[in-house]
């Protein structure tokens, strides 16, 4: 009997011996349901051929014998589409892999969907801080990559979207300075078409740049009310007077929209919620990032699990929409040992990158010819060449950071933060972010 991993290997095998009738079909659409159940969705022209059903009544009997209770009964194993092509630009899909013209859509219970890449349509370079794992500074060295970018007379715009574990707007912003709503707030009156109500009182300027600006949207306002209540809804779709649907993590777009065409920043940072889940599959793939950091300790939990993103982007076909935006950053490098942990921390990034998402370079190419994206593994431009952020106990704390920064210097801050700050620096230049 198949487990849900063996769903689309086994339909490789199955669809292979009728490539050319799937031809003649094609699209071929095999749809997933919520239960990982699987049925096929084809032109309804085909439902009064005599050949064809044929062939889907042989393609579905065998999906049934080899899926068993992943497959639908006979009688409910295809569904006809009365306009195909429309549905399929309608739907996330992914191409079945070995197979041409049979498209994969996936139902999920949520609605973050990590093949699902943003184009870089925004003016204003976006910089996602994200993580496998909690506890690695993300948060801390953010705020410190906003102080230095300010100190430089910069308008930095920063979103709190660890909406499940808020706190960088306390590293950036004392009590008495926080604004009166957060996102949280305004997904929530958004919904009812209230989000104006909310919209210019959820940004507070933080106190720390002298010389820029450092513009703070918190997961929540000073008063987080009922925040529980409203953390449950933030993810809710909504629909429009005219029935337009629009997912959260659309909404979500839109607000970063609004709040940059209001505030105007030279550049815009957002803190990512850590692990694979809603908040981070919109940041990363939805909200139009053109550098996505990847904060990683040398463990096999930071590895194994940027490894399985890898892996997804590269089955569902999306792998080169999103490569080029990432970035690996090497977080809290130790005081003891630091030549040896880098060491080990450069090769296991290698190791991912080369394997994952690095093209392979055939005998007698050279990597970073025009057509391979590939990189040596000591080049200090490549992106699993960690930008290192050292450990310092003055920065270990979160909540103590906001008096740390009002006193330190942009040398300390450099010393710790450097190659970070440097190397989001160049990517805005890159991105023609400063004005």
């Amino acid at each position: 009997m198949s487990t849900f991993d063996e769903i689309l290997p086994e339909l490789t095998k199955i669809f292979y011996p009728f490539q050319e009738d799937i031809t003649k079909m094609k699209p071929i659409l095999v749809n997933r349901d919520l239960n990982g159940r699987v049925r096929l969705i084809v032109d309804e022209k085909w439902e009064g051929d005599k050949h064809q059903q044929i062939v889907l009544d042989e393609i579905t009997s065998k999906i049934k014998e080899e899926l068993g209770s992943h497959a639908y009964p006979a009688q409910q194993a295809v569904l006809f589409e009365s306009d195909i092509d429309d549905f399929l630009k309608r739907e996330s899909c992914f191409q079945l892999e070995g197979i041409s013209d049979v498209f994969v859509i996936d139902r999920l219970a949520v609605e973050s969907n990590w093949s699902r890449i943003s184009s870089l349509t925004s003016s204003i370079p976006r910089t996602v801080f994200f993580s496998i794992k909690g506890g690695v500074g993300r948060s801390t060295a953010l705020a410190a990559t906003a102080w230095a970018l300010a100190e430089q007379g910069k308008k930095v715009l920063v979103l709190d979207l660890d909406l499940e574990s808020p706190g960088l707007s306390s590293a950036l912003l004392p009590e008495d300075r926080r604004p009166f709503y957060g996102i949280t707030d305004w997904l929530v009156e958004d919904l009812v078409n209230n989000g104006d109500a909310v919209f210019e009182n959820m940004v507070a300027q933080s106190a720390l740049s002298h010389n820029g600006e450092i513009l703070v949207v918190p997961a929540h306002g000073a008063n987080p009310g009922e925040y529980i209540a409203k953390l449950g809804r933030v993810w809710m779709p909504r629909v429009d007077t005219e029935g337009k649907r629009e997912s959260w993590s659309d909404r979500l777009r839109l607000l970063l929209d609004d709040l940059e065409g209001r505030w105007q920043p030279d550049v815009t940072l957002i803190d990512s919620r850590a692990g694979i889940d809603e908040v981070a599959s919109a940041c990363i793939t939805e909200l139009s990032a053109s550098t996505i950091l990847l904060f990683a300790i040398d463990g096999d939990q930071t590895w194994s699990g940027y490894r399985v993103l890898f892996q997804h982007w590269r089955k569902t076909g999306v792998v080169r929409d999103i490569r080029e935006r990432l970035q690996i950053v090497g977080a809290m490098i130790p005081e003891v040992g630091t030549e040896e942990y880098v060491e080990g921390l450069l090769e296991r990034a290698w190791d991912l990158f080369s394997e994952e998402l690095y093209d392979e370079v055939p005998a007698g190419k050279v990597s970073g010819e025009e057509s391979f994206w590939s990189y040596d593994q000591f080049d200090g431009s490549a992106p699993h060449y960690p930008w290192a952020v050292k450990w310092h106990r003055s920065f270990a704390v979160l909540k103590s950071l906001h008096g740390r920064l009002k006193d330190i210097d942009n040398e300390m801050v450099r010393a710790i933060f450097g190659p970070l700050i440097a190397g989001v620096e160049l990517s805005i230049e890159t991105d023609g972010g400063f004005k």
